[in-house]
């Protein structure tokens, strides 16, 4: 029995950059692989450094805890280190920039 991977779309505000965001990738990787370096450091959602605010959509994480606060997660705050899209997202990352 095979599975398969959903894809959503993501984009990157407030530029307007769009990637594809599998569900098996963190938001963070699929950006990588798609030209977009957000702010990161740990990648295991510990440091909080790639925290950002998503916009619209729903994303799920594959640890217990990620370093967000109960009032940070109600304000909409997700670490796209460790967040996993379950739907198309908007994500808003002033500090990202372009590779190359």
């Amino acid at each position: 029995m095979g599975t398969t991977d959903s894809r959503f779309s993501a984009v990157i505000e407030p530029k307007g950059w769009k990637f594809e965001a599998p569900e098996s990738l963190p938001l963070l990787e699929a950006a990588a692989l798609s030209g977009f370096v957000l702010p990161s450091s740990c990648r295991n959602g510990t440091c909080r450094t790639c925290m950002c605010r998503l916009v619209s959509g729903r994303v799920r994480y594959n640890i217990e805890w990620p370093g967000l606060s109960a009032e940070e997660k109600e304000e909409g705050f997700i670490l796209p280190c460790a967040a996993y899209p379950e739907s198309d997202v908007i994500i808003d990352v002033r500090q990202a920039v372009k590779a190359g």
